[in-house]
């Protein structure tokens, strides 16, 4: 095996003296303490232990996934050095199956089969792969069934489970992780899951390597395993082969029964959350220390760590980097058409909002209908503008923000696992909702414009509906900025409803901008409010080239609309209109760009030992 690495070489993995510490403020948790093992190709190895015992922590410091606040230390090792793994050549299947609700299960993959395989391919072979990859996992009936979320059938859990399989199997990764591949599942399909996944340890001439995190698998799964690994609240209770457990327990004291599954049996000893195990003659606190120290003065401990040891000193090859994903531009082309399609058929997104904004904007014309050029009129013009503006803001981010959160979760997954960069999903979901957007925008518009009897004219039509549009993007750039802080919905919106309602507040008409206190509130807060300039600009719009009249003692006095301006509202006329929309769109890319930002910093405050699934920055990070 010396020095020889090629498509088909085993990846093989090691971990000595892992330890994982959580940081809540001053308190500091051990997660993982002391762990030593490793995983081998052509095998599967479970991972099993109770709820909080660290199963997924392990996962996920073998793939370089932990967070920002988990302090890492030990020893990881690729095939016996300290490398990197190449693109294509290993795969994460997380517990959350993120994708797509409203895509096909065929869809999904295919989409993910254009993303993930290089230029040079043909579309043909691109398909051909992901229907064997489906059929492999027994997935051929449902490829026209969609996915599926809340409040749509779809795909069962099982299903679903095992498409989150085939988008990672796409690539035939040497090294494949599952994080609790079981979740939600009944017995059958999980036996069902489990059997495909095993199947998969030596296919197309490959020997794969398989770590899962099983939470608690019946007999027959069990059956399924080549090694085992037992934690109890980070600490290794059992490491080796999974047919030679029940003899490690049973000289320890605790023999599984006839006829019981030893996965239960193993489980419930080293499970301290509940003390029933009184009545049986023992207590799990001093179960798990007879174990827990058996095992680390046992013989079995010793191999394992020798094996390690052996492990390091082989040169068992380099795992070369090789790009073989699709090109940038394929990238951002290809993520456009899935968020369409998804935009397309998700009714509960721009359709519903369209029909909404139809009719908020039949509630506002006619409310404010035929307005005219009297002393009143000035006042209704500028309530209708600053009720309509607010209004469509909070309606972007009330339903908006759910979808978004729902594409957030398939990037992150995506995006670990390597398949495209920041920079292309940024295109993709910039661009696939313009044409929605501009839709409502312009019909929107015309109701408004000409129910209402605003400033008639092509141009200032086409400039209320340009603000109507920039200001559902600003909403959703202020979204994913927000979103890619805080993933949660509920504190999602709670945050962003509350940077938009400072952002009213500040806009310069409820309180003017000259009456505003100068420390904070107009000193940043109104020049850096977007609304601020989305008022302005609809001012000068529907003002300038008006004039008003004033009946006063019997006779008229006429006022222009530029003079209402400056002396009531207090409008900045140093620039014009356009310039006011010029600084909208410029707000909406620093949002953009901040939201890139935001993600690579918290990409670049994981651990980078080891960086399982990383890429040279300069090669693929945008």
């Amino acid at each position: 095996m010396g020095g020889r690495e090629g498509e088909n070489g085993g990846i093989t993995v090691t971990w000595e003296n892992l330890e994982a510490i959580v940081r809540k403020g001053k308190n500091r948790k051990l997660i993982l303490q002391g762990l030593t093992g490793y995983a081998q190709p052509g095998k599967l190895l479970a991972v099993m232990g109770p709820s909080g015992s660290g199963k997924s922590t392990l996962l996920d410091a073998l793939a370089g996934r932990l967070s920002s606040n988990i302090q890492q230390s030990g020893t990881i090792l690729i095939n016996g050095k300290k490398q990197t793994l190449a693109y294509g050549t290993s795969g994460y299947v997380t517990q959350d199956d993120a994708m797509l609700s409203a895509l096909t299960a065929g869809e999904t993959l295919y989409y993910s089969a254009q993303l993930q395989f290089p230029k040079s391919m043909s579309i043909a072979e691109k398909k051909r792969q992901a229907d064997i990859t489906l059929k492999e996992m027994g997935l051929q009936d449902a490829i026209n069934t969609r996915v599926g979320g809340y409040g749509s059938k779809g795909l069962s859990g099982g299903q679903k489970r095992r498409l989150s399989i085939c988008i990672e199997m796409l690539t035939r990764p040497r090294l494949l992780f599952l994080d609790e591949p079981m979740s939600g599942l009944d017995s059958a399909a999980s036996y069902y899951v489990i059997s495909r996944i095993a199947s998969l340890r030596v296919r197309d001439g490959i020997q794969r390597t398989i770590v899962a995190s099983i939470h608690q698998p019946s007999s027959q799964v069990f059956e399924l395993f080549d090694d085992l690994c037992l934690l109890s609240s980070g600490e290794t209770v059992y490491f080796g082969p999974a047919s030679e457990a029940n003899q490690f327990f049973s000289s320890n004291g605790f023999p599984c029964p006839t006829l019981y599954n030893p996965s239960d049996h193993y489980l419930r000893i080293i499970n301290k959350d509940f003390e029933q195990n009184t009545e049986e003659g023992f207590e799990s606190e001093k179960a798990i220390g007879i174990l827990v120290n058996s095992y680390k003065a046992s013989e079995m401990k010793s191999q394992v760590q020798t094996e390690v040891t052996n492990i390091s000193k082989l040169d068992l090859g380099v795992i070369k980097n090789r790009r073989i994903h699709a090109p940038f531009l394929t990238q951002c082309m290809v993520l456009i058409k899935r968020s369409s399609l998804q935009l397309y058929r998700d009714i509960s997104n721009y359709w519903l909002r369209l029909v909404v904004f139809i009719a908020i904007s039949i509630s506002l014309g006619t409310v404010f209908y035929h307005i005219d050029s009297s002393n009143e009129s000035i006042q209704f013009r500028g309530s209708l503008i600053a009720f309509l503006m607010p209004v469509v803001t909070f309606m972007t981010l009330v339903s908006g923000f759910s979808p978004l959160i729902e594409e957030m979760k398939v990037f992150e997954r995506e995006r670990l696992n390597g398949h495209y960069g920041i920079t292309a999903f940024l295109i993709g979901n910039t661009l696939s909702p313009i044409p929605y957007m501009t839709m409502i925008s312009l019909i929107s518009g015309v109701i408004v414009c000409y129910l209402s009897g605003l400033h008639k004219g092509l141009e200032q039509y086409l400039y209320f509906a340009s603000v109507l549009f920039f200001t559902m993007m600003w909403v959703e750039s202020l979204m994913m900025v927000v979103g890619s802080i805080f993933p949660n919905y509920v504190m999602g919106v709670i945050v962003a409803a509350g940077i938009q309602g400072l952002t009213i507040l500040t806009a310069g008409f409820y309180q003017l901008p000259n009456d505003l206190p100068n420390i904070l509130w107009k000193y940043p807060c109104y020049y850096i409010s977007f609304l601020a300039y989305a008022f302005q600009g609809s001012f000068k719009n529907e003002f300038e080239g008006l004039t008003f009249v004033w009946y006063q003692d019997g006779g008229t006095i006429t006022v222009s609309g530029r003079d209402f301006l400056t002396n009531t509202l207090h409008v900045q006329m140093g620039h014009s209109k356009w310039v006011d929309l010029a600084i909208m769109f410029g707000m909406i890319v620093v949002y953009r760009i901040l939201f890139l930002i935001i993600i690579k910093v918290k990409e670049q405050s994981k651990p980078t030992l080891p960086t399982i699934n990383e890429r040279s920055p300069s090669k693929n990070m945008m």
